[in-house]
């Protein structure tokens, strides 16, 4: 068993840079998971995942686009996304702080555990 307390093992922001900070939590069987803190103004511009995903928001304010289609995805939302499509996420600039993510990326792989 492994347990996240997500807020807290978030990484810290990235105020200088275009891209939020970024921290794997776990690469497991079946699922990765990696949190994101992004600062006023920063996105993770046009990109596809190799696998399935979920989003889920945890704090702040942000915005998820696939498509023609934009949302909000304020805190306690999850977004599925089918491997392949085109998505992005922004923190705009408006925002009155920094904003924390999940991202689990379903890959269905498995990992062998050595025992001593």
């Amino acid at each position: 068993m492994t347990v996240f307390n997500v807020l807290h093992d978030a990484p810290a922001p990235q105020p200088d840079k275009n891209r939020p900070g970024v921290k794997r939590l776990l690469q497991g069987d079946g699922a990765n998971l990696i949190a994101f803190t992004f600062s006023p103004g920063q996105s993770l511009p046009d990109h596809r995942a190799a696998h399935p995903i979920t989003v889920t928001a945890f704090s702040g304010q942000l915005t998820f686009s696939y498509g023609e289609e934009t949302f909000e995805l304020s805190p306690g939302v999850t977004v599925h996304l089918e491997a392949g499509v085109t998505h992005r996420v922004d923190c705009p600039p408006e925002a009155p702080g920094d904003a924390v993510m999940l991202l689990t990326m379903l890959t269905g792989e498995k990992h062998s555990v050595n025992q001593a």
